[in-house]
């Protein structure tokens, strides 16, 4: 296989070298060969690309009319600059010369050409693979360019099998670096993929997020391009528009109107074009033909700082223009060796003498001359390019340096394999004018960029740099107060396709971009991550957040504190009712063997008046933050305590009843009911069967302290959890049942005597029971707040005192007000009278 190579790899030099090279005559140009120890390869684009279409498999013909190109010849010269400044060195490679040979590569043809040149054998037409590679000497140890992309990739695949160095000055397409691919190839420019990562930044800065992307042809705008595509949609910037610039368009051309009418319709207001210089002039000049203005244009390293575009004509009013371009610096002395070049007698224009086309390796058929007028300016443009082929020559010298132990003070001229030289670029780190040479792992240099913007004071126009690169990671370093905004108030223009959304709205996207949106605010109780502008984020559980937030607050913990207004009236009134239930329980234990009393029920009523204070005690729990012990007895110690008092009021109104009206008709049951001590057996199991129902209600559905967050988004209510049980409905229903039974009883004894009447009071007290707790549970079903607790205990209040005042008050005042109604001969009297009463009916 590697002997079959060598044969197809001949025949093709042989085939491109017969036509160009088949002269007798050869003599050496001092312009485009040197002489030296070790020879360099050199490919600059000195004339421009020819678009045509090749009809014959021969190289191009560069020497087209008008296509010099005045670029391409700087950097030529560059190079002649800097090869003539190192021979002409005593410690960079002393006893050593270095010696070239350049090459036009106007086209692919010229640059295969240029490359298989390279590669042969010196004084030979014919590239031979050996068995052993790293013995190969091709001409040159090293090449420098060439400029394009395209170029530099067929160039870098023909070097890389044989290890030759090659030294891309413009060539900055990131797939350059993949080593597995090209692993002779370094640059001296600043890879896209820095570019791109620069790009977005600066879009970043100005908050660009909807663009349009314009790209040439080629591979130098088709992988930048497609680099933006990758990067930007991650920062959140969307391409509205894409297009590519053919190598086949021109101004006017329907491709090109097609193009500037689908920009337009993009409405956007920045531009990034990712293009060569050739393809951006022609993007230009048709932007120009449509009238489209008042955008800014963002542009890449390759034309940012281009004379060939800001010469446009009317290119000045079509925006803002901002861009990349390398970092300026200067090639000291390069502008007078053009100018003693220029000087030296090199006559006009004309046909070069016989074979001298041949011996220059340029494959034209016309010598150019130039005067002083004449010559090419050279701009800053051109300049950083030149200085980047500057860079590269010295690049290579340094490796040689090292590689021949120059720095005893005497080089050892031993010979070279292209293989060792490449190891000692990829090595180097030195300052040339202050400027730090170092490659990293793929090849690039360790450089940044200027960010510039377009000056046109009247129609001279010169570019500002506003700003700088710096990293990696990268930065972006840049002065707003220099960039000349287009517009009547010097303002940033916008480019979004929809407006940023208020605080606490989401974006909803409407469409295929993430940059249309709609704006909806966030609900109530979910709040707006910058991190997340598409989705609203639900608070934490101790969290809330009104609607349209962007933030959570804590949420306020309330209950029913000790030092609330409502906390204090309600402890007093509770306290003052026990005061009463205490003095009660006094007055009748001193009035214990009176009428009134006795007809109370004696000894029952310490019973009665023990279960109310009982009840009274519990109401206590109900505040202060909520406990397990507060929350087991607060309930359980009222409900217990009132059952008891309504067992006690409810036998107590039916005995009276059952003693006056059906004692006499029923005297058997009677006297059962007196012997069986009916009375206290009816009052016991009544309280026990409430006890029951408590025990089991505090074991099964044991109220516990409840943090509650779904009755007010602001605030967490600490509260137990009784009020929805089985346990506390079951033994609320047992104390209506007996508060229906009491009321019942008393309604029978309305008409008993008047000392044992006491239908009025009983009926009106459980009536006012009745009303508290309908007051209660209508509260409870519209209000479930921090003072739902101070009701509950108003309508256990209301319920104790209601019943104290129905049945005990009216005693007590007999007591105190009316002693001489507290007689035995009163309460005599009154039974007379309703049996006087009851034989008259």
């Amino acid at each position: 296989m590697s002997l079959l190579a060598a044969h197809l790899v001949s025949l093709l030099l042989s085939l491109s070298c017969c036509w160009a090279l088949s002269c007798h005559n050869t003599e050496l140009s001092p312009d485009f060969s040197l002489a030296g120890d070790y020879l360099l390869a050199g490919l600059f684009p000195v004339h421009s690309h020819c678009p045509g279409v090749r009809r014959r498999p021969t190289v191009t013909v560069c020497d087209r009319p008008n296509s010099f190109n005045g670029h391409g010849y700087h950097l030529f010269q560059a190079m002649r600059f800097g090869i003539e400044e190192i021979n002409n060195s005593t410690t960079l490679l002393p006893n050593v010369t270095l010696g070239y040979q350049l090459y036009d590569v106007c086209s692919e043809s010229a640059n295969v050409y240029a490359a298989l040149s390279v590669l042969s054998v010196l004084g030979t037409h014919r590239v031979e693979v050996q068995a052993d590679p790293a013995r190969y000497s091709p001409a040159a140890l090293a090449v420098i360019g060439p400029d394009t992309t395209s170029h530099a990739a067929t160039t870098a695949a023909l070097l890389s099998p044989f290890l030759v160095p090659l030294v891309s000055y413009e060539a900055s397409s990131g797939m350059l670096g993949v080593k597995r691919f090209y692993p002779s190839f370094l640059r001296t420019i600043p890879s896209d993929e820095r570019q791109v990562e620069v790009l977005v930044l600066l879009l970043q800065r100005f908050g660009w997020v909807w663009i349009s992307l314009v790209a040439s042809d080629g591979d130098y705008g088709q992988l930048g391009v497609r680099a933006l595509e990758e990067l930007a949609p991650q920062q959140g910037i969307c391409i509205a528009f894409k297009d590519i610039i053919p190598f086949s368009a021109y101004p006017g051309s329907e491709r090109m109107q097609a193009m500037m009418l689908r920009l337009a319709r993009a409405r956007t207001t920045v531009v990034v074009v990712f293009s060569s210089r050739q393809l951006a002039r022609v993007f230009f000049e048709s932007v120009v033909l449509a009238n489209l203005t008042a955008k800014v244009w963002i542009a890449s390293e390759d034309w940012a700082i281009s004379r060939h575009i800001s010469s446009v004509p009317g290119v000045w009013g079509i925006g803002t223009v901002l861009g990349v371009a390398i970092q300026q610096r200067l090639v000291p002395g390069l502008k007078e060796f053009e100018e003693a070049y220029v000087r030296a007698a090199k006559g006009p224009q004309g046909p070069c003498s016989e074979g001298s086309w041949c011996s220059s390796n340029q494959l034209c058929r016309e010598c150019r001359g130039f005067t002083a007028q004449q010559m090419p300016t050279l701009g800053a443009f051109s300049m950083s390019s030149a200085y980047n082929v500057y860079r590269a020559v010295y690049a290579v010298a340094h490796g040689l340096h090292q590689l021949l132990d120059c720095a005893s003070g005497a080089c050892s001229r031993d010979k070279v394999y292209p293989w060792q030289l490449l190891e000692q670029i990829r090595k180097v780190n030195f300052l040339l004018h202050e400027d730090n040479v170092i490659f990293n792992d793929n090849g690039d240099p360790l450089s940044s960029y200027d960010i510039i913007a377009w000056d046109w004071s009247g129609s001279k126009w010169t570019f500002r740099v506003i700003g700088s690169s710096t990293g990696p990671p990268v930065q972006l370093d840049i002065n707003e107060t220099k960039i000349r905004w287009h517009g009547k108030d010097n303002q940033v223009p916008k480019s979004v396709c929809s407006s940023d959304c208020l605080e606490g709205h989401q974006r909803v996207i409407v469409g295929f971009h993430h940059c249309c949106f709609e704006c909806v605010p966030c609900e109530a109780g979910t709040f707006l991550n910058k991190s997340d502008l598409h989705s609203c984020q639900p608070c934490g559980k101790e969290e809330w957040a009104p609607e349209g937030s962007e933030t959570c607050f804590p949420r306020t913990v309330v209950f029913l504190t000790w030092r609330e207004p409502i906390s204090q009236v309600l402890l007093a009134a509770n306290s003052l009712f026990l005061v009463l239930v205490t003095g009660t329980a006094g007055l009748f234990a001193w009035h214990l063997e009176t009428p009134v009393v006795r007809s109370a029920g004696g000894r029952l009523c310490f019973f009665m008046l023990g279960s109310l204070a009982g009840g009274s005690c519990g109401l206590y729990g109900f505040f202060g933050e909520p406990t397990l012990p507060t929350c087991l007895l607060r309930q359980g110690l009222f409900a217990l305590g009132f059952a008891i008092f309504l067992s006690c009021l409810t036998i107590r109104s039916f005995q009276l009843v059952f003693i006056f009206k059906f004692s006499a008709k029923v005297p058997t049951f009677y006297h059962a009911w007196v012997r069986n001590r009916g009375p206290s057996l009816f009052v016991g199991t009544s309280s026990v069967a409430q006890l029951l129902i408590c025990l089991t209600w505090l074991a099964v559905w044991t109220p516990r302290p409840t943090r509650e967050y779904q009755r007010f988004p602001q605030l967490v209510v600490l509260d137990c959890t009784e009020a929805t049980s089985v346990g506390f409905m079951l033994a609320f229903a047992y104390n209506g049942l007996l508060s229906v039974s009491a009321f019942a009883c008393s309604y029978l004894g309305k008409d008993l005597p008047e000392n044992y009447n006491e239908a009025k009071c009983v009926t009106f007290s459980l009536l006012l029971n009745f009303v508290a707790w309908i007051g209660f549970f209508t509260t409870a079903s519209v209000y479930q707040g921090k003072y739902l607790p101070a009701v509950h205990v108003l309508a256990a209040l209301s319920s104790l005192s209601s019943g104290f005042g129905g049945y005990f008050l009216p005693k007590c005042y007999v007591i105190l007000r009316r002693p001489e109604l507290n007689s035995a001969e009163h309460f005599q009297a009154s039974i007379q009278d309703y049996t006087r009463r009851c034989g008259s009916t």
